[in-house]
């Protein structure tokens, strides 16, 4: 059997269908992996509620864990607590910003990814994914998305 840290390496290592620079363990989503004699249980948290890339997450974890050889495995999808953006790592958000996303910030400031300019416009509540808003840069005059803190 595969020991838990290879698992939890493996399935964190899963790329997130919507932001394809970041994994799974970057955005903070896998909670735990836990194994028994019999089973691996794997527990992820959504970033919303309504994220439409769970399941394909769910369908990328149970194909990893087939790789790896475990046949019998469950996941746990939980909602509480809820996801914040706190949990995304220091390397998803500088992932982030070197793929023109404008990670969130603690204090909610948003810079631009491309310029570093500070107060950017916000044209749309909502970017490419429902996470993220569409920003327009004052100083660069470039279109960015800028994911949303929660």
């Amino acid at each position: 059997m595969v020991s838990v840290a290879e698992l939890r390496s493996t399935i964190g290592s899963i790329v997130d269908p919507e932001i394809p620079v970041l994994t799974i363990d970057d955005l903070g989503i896998l909670r735990k992996v836990e194994s028994s004699d019999t089973t691996v249980l794997v527990t992820i948290t959504p970033t919303y509620s309504g994220c439409p890339a769970m399941r394909q997450i769910e369908d990328d974890i149970a194909a990893a864990l087939r790789r790896a050889g475990v046949e019998e495995f469950s996941i746990e999808t939980v909602q509480s607590p809820a996801w914040s953006s706190d949990w995304i790592s220091e390397d998803g958000r500088r992932k982030l910003a070197e793929f023109g996303i404008a990670p969130p910030t603690p204090l909610g400031e948003v810079v631009c990814p491309r310029c570093q300019a500070g107060h950017p416009e916000m044209r749309s509540r909502f970017g490419s994914t429902a996470c993220k808003a569409l920003m327009v840069c004052g100083s660069c005059g470039e279109p960015f998305d800028h994911f949303k803190r929660f």
